[in-house]
């Protein structure tokens, strides 16, 4: 069994993938790994970068087959919380299992998909079981539909977490189609934003680091510093050749934080999100 902390809490990494090469993948995928991403590479990456918790997502290319990602929150559950991947029809008694697990939240990966319709029941079934549990729904999908989503999602009255800055795309600078929209939405309290991933924002490096610092002070006013969360998104998938979680840690270096926002994004407001119990409040 890997090694595990409890406190004190000196980072969350808020977004990151364990799978094995050998796990049965699901036929709609875009990606398959030929490595494995196991829990102990992820844990002696945050040893080594000076982060002591973690949050692991469902990778899309496993499906609703989430039996990997709880089998390590077992191995470690005062350290990791998940995020799991689900089909709408889900027993609410399934949930629960999951929430006693560590889960705090389901992922909507709607990259290259059809945008779904919440008015469907099934969808509002769900959403309803989310809202009992006081989970988050995580949305990733091009910031031009974020808005629109959003929206759609709010009377639920659930928390709503976009990934990977909305994955925006850095040539297009702020004013592109959604991204103002969606920080207009930081107003409504239900808004989190993972600040993670900045390799995905479709430029070349000099332009995604350039954008991600610009935009970072904008998404502190709109959203506030207790809704802003970091992630490694590691293991990169489909950027392993270039990106290691080194070269991740020192882009969160370059986006110049101050410290008490980033305090804010690796402690207080992850741990307020996903449930980490704080050393003061044990």
């Amino acid at each position: 069994m890997p090694h595990t902390r409890t406190a004190p809490i000196l980072g969350i990494d808020s977004h990151a993938h364990v799978f094995s090469r050998d796990l049965q993948l699901t036929s709609a995928r875009r990606y398959t790994p030929d490595y494995d991403a196991t829990l102990a590479l992820y844990l002696a990456n945050l040893a080594r970068h000076g982060l002591s918790h973690g949050v692991l997502v469902q990778p899309s290319f496993l499906g609703t087959d989430n039996s990997y990602l709880l089998a390590a929150l077992a191995q470690a559950p005062e350290q990791l919380r998940g995020v799991v991947v689900v089909a709408r029809d889900i027993s609410r008694a399934e949930l629960q299992a999951m929430a006693t697990q560590g889960v705090t939240g389901i992922r909507l990966n709607l990259m290259g998909k059809p945008l779904p319709d919440f008015t469907e029941p099934e969808w509002q079934v769900l959403f309803g079981h989310i809202a009992e549990l006081d989970w988050h729904i995580e949305l990733h999908r091009q910031v031009e539909d974020l808005p629109q989503l959003v929206r759609a999602l709010l009377p639920f009255g659930c928390k709503i977490v976009v990934d990977h800055f909305g994955r925006p795309d850095a040539r297009l600078g702020v004013n592109q189609p959604g991204f103002i929209e969606l920080l207009d939405l930081g107003t409504t309290g239900q808004l989190w934003m993972k600040v993670s991933a900045i390799y995905r924002l479709a430029g070349d490096a000099r332009q995604n680091l350039e954008f991600a610092c610009s935009v970072l002070p904008l998404l502190e006013q709109s959203l506030g510093p207790q809704r802003l969360v970091w992630g490694s998104d590691w293991p990169h998938t489909q950027h392993e050749q270039d990106v290691g979680y080194g070269a991740v840690m020192e882009q969160l270096r370059a986006l110049g934080c101050s410290e008490s926002l980033r305090q804010a994004m690796l402690v207080d407001s992850p741990a307020q999100l996903f449930r980490f119990v704080l050393p003061e409040n044990t």
